[in-house]
């Protein structure tokens, strides 16, 4: 019913765009100069109608499961939910709605099979009210703008008006939800600090992240210490850039000065293709194509390499990046004046001479640019490193071992039901959060480094 909603919403959309073009068409037929072209008369009238409705859309979408999860519960025997913890209730509800998907699991109690028969009948009702509110809605506001069409209306100020309103939201939304995911962050990482310390998280060495189920099981106390899983996740990404800088940035410079436009028509997009590739495909080729490579590579020289290894994983994720790289560099190289290179070269440089000393310092800041958003992406994959570098967080830099990384155990933290009542799930987020602020570093570095190296060419 929610497609419905949506598919009468564009309907009355372009029937009121038509109908109002129409209208202004008749009013300049009949001799009347109108102030505005008859398309802004049409386009008034479509986003008059879009943009309130698309919003009480959203706003009901968003807010509807909150309001059909309270009635639910108001509606369950009384005394249910009395002594039940916040994480006990979430539990409850969610095999409430496994029992309304069907899902149904043994011989469910009476009062849940009839909770999950009233949570379907206010879903079902909820659809239908949102596609009568929709319906009313539209009728209304292409009614109210077919009014407006006239020949002093000034329908192209009253577009532009809601355009430039759409775009001071849209800039506003993307601020809130930046502070939104900060704020988050801070306050659910607070939580995890109050219940494990802070200097045994930012300097432990060991990383089990257990929680004890019953109050005399004390070896699952656990442990939270980053240093293994942050050392993990500097070893693979510094194995990727290892590979990925160097043959990125060759490859864009034979591209933009050596390479002739034929090979260049060929390569590039072959290159570019890479950064469409899943990064699942990616995991595939690096447990059956490179994992058995470096076992059978290393057990020729006599070396001890674990089943899964940073090197497979940071290897492929490397080739993975090649494209980012190489692209942002070539289009760096692309925008420096044509007049540095022929002045270089006039001066008596040699070619190599001239990308040494000349072009690549003036793209500095785009190569930088493209550097960064590989380090960015090395440090966020997940796929890769839990099917090639395992789960297993160790305290080492040999790229020959098995490591993990912070965004593989906040997916394993966080999987499932989760209620964020323990150490154990809160430590996704104080992972995220020293995530968070080693990629702001980056950043600022970055940044740092292009305002040093940034000229401006007339």
């Amino acid at each position: 019913m929610t497609l419905f909603a949506f598919l009468i919403l564009l309907v009355a959309v372009v029937t009121g765009y038509i109908l109002n073009l129409r209208a202004a068409r008749a009013i300049r037929a009949g001799g009347a100069n109108l102030h505005s072209l008859d398309g802004f008369h049409g386009g008034f009238s479509a986003l008059v109608t879009l943009v309130p409705t698309f919003l009480l859309i959203i706003l009901w979408l968003l807010f509807q499961g909150t309001i059909i999860e309270a009635l639910v519960k108001a509606s369950l025997p009384s005394g249910t939910l009395d002594g039940l913890g916040v994480g006990e209730v979430q539990l409850l509800m969610s095999e409430i709605r496994s029992i309304a998907g069907g899902r149904v699991f043994g011989t469910p109690e009476d009062w849940k099979l009839a909770a999950a028969d009233h949570l379907v009948s206010l879903r079902a009702t909820s659809s239908w009210l949102l596609v009568a509110v929709t319906s009313v809605m539209v009728i209304g506001l292409i009614y109210l703008s077919r009014r407006t069409v006239s020949a002093e209306f000034r329908a192209r100020h009253g577009f532009e008006r809601i355009v430039h309103g759409l775009m001071v939201a849209c800039a506003t939304v993307a601020i809130f939800v930046t502070i939104g995911i900060v704020a988050s962050l801070v306050f659910e990482t607070y939580r995890f600090f109050q219940m494990v310390p802070f200097w045994d998280f930012v300097l432990g060495t060991s990383w089990e992240p257990q929680i004890p189920l019953r109050e005399d099981q004390i070896a699952a106390e656990g442990a939270f210490g980053m240093l293994p899983v942050f050392l993990g996740t500097l070893v693979i990404a510094f194995v990727a850039m290892f590979i990925a800088t160097p043959i990125g940035l060759l490859s864009a410079i034979y591209l933009h000065e050596f390479a002739s436009s034929r090979v260049r028509s060929v390569v590039k997009p072959v290159l570019e293709i890479l950064a469409g590739v899943p990064t699942v495909v990616y995991g595939f080729f690096a447990i059956l194509v490179i994992a058995p490579a470096i076992r059978s590579f290393g057990t020729d020289l006599g070396l001890p390499i674990a089943p899964n290894t940073a090197l497979a994983a940071g290897s492929v994720m490397g080739i993975m990046l090649i494209p980012f790289i190489s692209s942002f560099a070539d289009d760096a190289l692309g925008a420096v004046p044509r007049s540095l290179r022929d002045g270089s070269l006039a001066v008596g440089a040699t070619q190599a001479e001239t990308i040494s000393k000349v072009l690549f310092p003036a793209a500095i800041p785009g190569i930088v640019g493209g550097i960064l958003l590989a380090v960015s992406r090395a440090i966020g994959e997940t796929m890769i490193v839990v099917m090639a570098a395992g789960l297993i967080a160790k305290m080492t830099i040999n790229p020959l071992d098995s490591v993990t990384t912070v965004t593989v155990q906040i997916v394993t933290l966080l999987i499932g039901d989760t209620a964020f009542d323990s150490p154990k799930t809160l430590a996704a987020f104080a992972l995220g959060m020293v995530l968070f602020l080693m990629t702001l570093i980056i950043n600022i570095f970055a940044l740092r480094i292009v305002r040093k190296y940034r000229e401006i060419y007339d």
